[in-house]
């Protein structure tokens, strides 16, 4: 975390010389005052990391003699099948042309980003894929019957 810490003192000490320059050449207070803001909001970013990298020990990131299968771990559940983003997509492209060419869209468009959000959130939990959010041991705990005894349907072990 030493690296992205000193990125951002780095990128701080830039924007902070930059509003110097900027004020003393165009003498502008709206860019000046830009370029403080953004120079100090880098200094905090910067601050709270490089404090927070001397209270932790050294990631694999920062050690010279670290493998890369250090870095490895679990990224998260990632649905092979689902068609929920798509529409998600579809329906945040709809809220943004509405916002061009009417409110009704938008109004339209958000009722599709709602129902595509539940559906996103709730696709392992209701319908025909419910028991694929837990394991078969977690069923059987709970009396459930899975509705498939694959992890994902069609695919087999």
């Amino acid at each position: 975390m030493k690296v992205e810490g000193l990125l951002f003192a780095l990128l701080s000490l830039f924007l902070l010389t930059s509003a110097v320059v900027y004020w003393l050449l165009s003498g502008d207070p709206t860019g000046f005052t830009c370029l403080l803001l953004s120079g100090g909001f880098a200094f905090i970013v910067g601050y709270y990391v490089l404090f927070t990298a001397r209270r932790m020990e050294a990631r694999p990131e920062d050690r010279e003699d670290a493998e890369i299968a250090e870095g490895a771990g679990e990224v998260g559940f990632f649905s092979p099948h689902s068609w929920w983003p798509i529409l998600l997509a579809a329906s945040f492209a709809l809220t943004t042309i509405g916002l061009v060419f009417g409110p009704f869209l938008v109004l339209i468009g958000l009722v599709c980003v709602l129902i595509a959000v539940s559906g996103f959130l709730l696709e392992y939990y209701v319908g025909v894929n419910r028991s694929q959010a837990f394991t078969l041991g977690e069923l059987e705990g709970m009396g459930e019957r899975p509705t498939s005894t694959t992890k994902f349907l069609g695919e087999q072990h």
